[in-house]
């Protein structure tokens, strides 16, 4: 699906690369025809661990991704370099949209957009030293600009937060998906013996009309389901049957691990389905 499209635009030499000079708590913008992006790290815990954010800002017309982009895109990818002992932890994606462009479904964002991270640092440092990071998005309007960026922030004991920096991360935290509730959860799941239909019972808020609920069903890398199957809501019980198509051939589903999203009425579920 959208991996022969990406070998293609890697192939197309609109590459861009930039070197974002650091201060020490974030970077200056990474500038692209298709949008801007830079990180901003917030001081060590106790245990060494910073906040930080990866801030994207698409120019108007202009798209970015979810972590799994639809049927063409770029998801996002940071890589921090091994010789500075620095880990992430933890990347967030904030609630994604459905985006429609004639017959390609993406998933991503329209809008600025920021990624909620968690870095380790360095054994023995108490979070120190260079930061040096390498950035790849995908950046989409009429065609796709892969974007690179190079970060590279000096890190000291002796930062202090500003408010504005803290502001963003705690900001891009509360736009991620809530867990699973009483009222907005899976009740059963289970894949035909074919493997072309996965069938879900969902727990949705009283009121949600059957065609309400957004469904994104990820499962291995690269592929994506969405809930346009058939429907029917007891209750607050909503049953789903989605088509599952283009899964490796004989593919094992026996101990696997899916990703599932729903939104509906303003609010946004993720959690896992796991395969017995």
């Amino acid at each position: 699906m959208r991996r022969p499209f990406l070998a293609l635009i890697a192939l197309s030499g609109t590459l861009l690369g930039f070197v974002a000079a650091a201060r020490a708590e974030s970077s200056e913008w990474a500038l692209n025809e298709g949008g801007r992006m830079r990180l901003v790290v917030l001081p060590a815990d106790a245990d060494g661990k910073r906040a930080a954010a990866l801030q994207i800002e698409p120019s108007p017309g202009w798209i970015t991704y979810w972590r799994e982009p639809g049927d063409a895109g770029i998801p996002p990818s940071i890589t921090l370099a091994p010789d500075s002992g620095f880990r992430l932890s933890d990347i967030g994606y904030p609630v994604p949209k459905r985006i429609d462009n004639g017959d390609l479904r993406d998933i991503g964002y329209d809008a600025p957009v920021t990624l909620p991270l968690v870095l380790s640092g360095p054994a023995g440092s108490s979070s120190s030293g260079e930061l040096k990071a390498s950035v790849f998005i995908g950046l989409c309007r009429n065609i796709c600009i892969p974007f690179q960026a190079e970060f590279q922030l000096s890190l000291t004991l002796s930062e202090t937060a500003k408010a504005e920096e803290a502001e963003i991360v705690a900001a891009a935290r509360k736009t991620l998906p809530e867990p699973p509730s009483p009222d907005l959860a899976v009740k059963s799941h289970a894949l035909s013996s074919d493997g072309k239909q996965l069938s879900l019972t969902l727990t949705v808020p009283e009121g949600t009309a059957p065609d309400e609920a957004e469904i994104f069903v990820t499962g291995p890398s690269g592929h994506v389901f969405f809930g346009d199957g058939e429907r029917r809501l007891d209750g607050n019980a909503l049953t789903v049957a989605l088509p599952i198509s283009g899964l490796p051939r004989k593919y094992d589903i026996h101990g696997k691990h899916w990703g599932l999203l729903v939104k509906t009425g303003g609010r946004a579920m993720e959690t896992t389905l796991a395969f017995d």
